[in-house]
């Protein structure tokens, strides 16, 4: 660290650029897109990598930049340019997003802990939805009490976990390169043609663009530091070209890794889950290691993942909670403990996420549930990444107003030009990525998944909407609703998603008709209810100043 940052006054390029990798891409990221496009996903990590990952770091250096005194955040630069109200929807939005990523983290670490003890994928036949659902459910409040707790322990998982992803993707691509060589170029992919690496331009296709967006954003988490770099204009660029040469350099060679001991024209169907177990376990054995090399990377999984878990929980509440402020946000959320920990932010985060978790329990089995939350990654992360090119053309079009040390194209006509393409399409891939991948089209599965991509959606981002209100009545009567409102409320709303959950996971052909009608009756009965003035005299201490 020394010796890259001389001056401690300074960050140097290759510093960011070692923390904007960590954020960027994973050996899960390479496995995801490989399931869903095959060999064809070289030349999409290729043109990602140029027209998409390029100028999406670049924007968000001069994002950073721009708004350095605001701290760079995503949502401090939506609240520069479009006030307040936007300001907060869009920290809610990225909070809700993350509920997803926080519930895979917990779904892996339950895959990576059977893997690390026993060495194989047949725990998970052995474990029913009901069961996976609780065992996540249980990651959620150990790790909650972790990171109360034992917070400096994640400093150093984190260190390790993450450090230890870095190391195993490139030990991936070397040993499968030398392997490659040692076998006499044999490759599981046949035929490997120059033609298997074009794609087929269909719906399937361009649904799982998505999936590659998701794989490839992140970069706006190390803008708060382009500021604190001596020349922005020349380092931020350095590091966020050598940032694309290293992605680069792991998705497609990483891809083609995978191509050397997976079959792209008969992928197994559980790759997204266990690919990296069953790759790491053939290179294992075709060196002579065993299962050593699969252990190392199952606990490597482990330490990462409970790393990632708990700085999810903690930060992504924090940030919702603090940064959005009193006037948005309901003060019952807002309150801590003796800690400073935002309790009620907490549970309603776990809610959330148990709600999430509900939703997954009736598809066929451990496999389909660990898919489907990708699946939702892919739709939210994306559509939350619209706002870093939204905010950057409204930068882009007043110039004067927000100027930064780091310009990404001096011309603002053609700067907010790149910047309404990559918005189109971004919105345009989050829209197709509502399309559930992995079963069969227009299967009961799939029309299922369907429905709840678009439930977990409405509900992550209609309550965002919903609390300014709920903070609006607190204002006004002192409390947002007294003790049979909330009970009476929350009843209703529990009976619904439960009603709405079993009708999906029924076969009438109906069902998102009926699931649509009591849906809208019980929000409007929801309504009713809460438009009544609150009784100060029976509220819920949570809500008393």
């Amino acid at each position: 660290m020394k010796d890259l940052n001389p001056d401690t006054k300074y960050i140097s390029w290759q510093t960011l650029f070692l923390m904007a990798l960590c954020t960027v891409i994973g050996i899960d990221d390479i496995m995801y897109n490989f399931q869903n496009q095959g060999m064809s996903v070289i030349f999409s990590w290729v043109v990602m990598v140029i027209f998409y990952v390029v100028p999406y770091s670049l924007m968000v250096g001069q994002l950073g930049s721009a708004f350095s005194k605001e701290g760079g955040g995503l949502s401090s630069w939506v609240r520069g340019t479009d006030g307040e109200f936007l300001g907060y929807f869009t920290a809610w939005t990225y909070w809700a997003a993350s509920i997803p990523y926080a519930v895979d983290s917990a779904n892996e670490i339950i895959v990576d802990l059977g893997w690390a003890l026993t060495g194989s994928e047949k725990f998970q036949d052995k474990i029913s939805n009901t069961t996976f659902a609780i065992l996540t459910f249980l990651m959620f409040i150990i790790f909650i009490i972790v990171e109360h707790h034992f917070s400096k322990s994640m400093e150093v998982l984190s260190t390790i976990g993450g450090g230890m992803m870095v190391i195993m993707i490139i030990v991936l691509v070397v040993l499968a390169f030398v392997g490659l060589i040692k076998s006499g170029g044999h490759m599981a992919t046949q035929p490997f043609t120059f033609s298997s690496m074009i794609p087929k331009f269909n719906w399937h296709y361009f649904s799982t663009i998505a999936m590659l967006i998701y794989a490839m954003n992140g970069a706006e988490l190390v803008a708060p530091y382009v500021t604190k770099m001596k020349k922005p204009q020349y380092d931020f660029p350095k590091a966020m070209i050598a940032l694309a040469a290293m992605t680069a350099f792991l998705t497609i060679l990483g891809s083609f890794s995978l191509g050397i001991y997976f079959n792209a024209n008969n992928i197994p169907n559980d790759l997204k889950m266990n690919g990296a177990y069953y790759v790491f376990d053939m290179i294992g054995h075709q060196y002579g290691m065993g299962k050593g090399l699969l252990y190392f990377w199952s606990w490597t999984s482990v330490f990462f993942n409970c790393a990632l878990l708990a700085v999810l929980l903690d930060a992504m509440t924090r940030m919702l909670i603090s940064d959005t402020g009193e006037r948005y946000m309901p003060k019952f959320l807002r309150k801590k403990d003796k800690n400073g920990l935002p309790i009620n932010g907490y549970i309603l985060t776990v809610s959330l996420s148990a709600f999430i978790m509900i939703l997954g329990i009736f598809l066929p089995d451990m496999n389909d549930i660990f898919n489907w939350l990708l699946n939702l990654n892919g739709i939210v992360s994306p559509g939350v990444t619209c706002w870093i090119f939204y905010s950057f053309m409204r930068i882009r079009k007043n110039s004067k107003k927000f100027p930064s040390k780091y310009v990404f194209i001096k011309n603002d006509k053609v700067a907010y030009a790149v910047g309404l393409i990559l918005l189109l399409v971004t919105a345009i891939a989050t829209i197709m990525g509502v399309t559930p991948q992995d079963v069969p089209q227009g299967s009961g599965t799939w029309w299922y998944e369907l429905i709840i991509n678009i439930v977990s959606v409405v509900v992550l981002i209609g309550l965002g909407a919903i609390l300014p209100g709920i903070r609006k009545r607190e204002t006004k009567y002192g409390i947002a609703f007294d003790k049979p409102q909330w009970i009476s409320m929350i009843a209703l709303i529990i009976i619904a998603i439960v009603v709405g959950i079993s009708l999906g996971a029924t076969k009438l052909p109906l069902r998102g008709l009926y699931i649509f009608i009591e849906a809208i009756i019980a929000l409007l009965i929801v309504w009713i209810i809460g438009r009544r003035k609150p009784n100060l005299s029976n509220g819920f201490k949570a809500e008393e100043n």
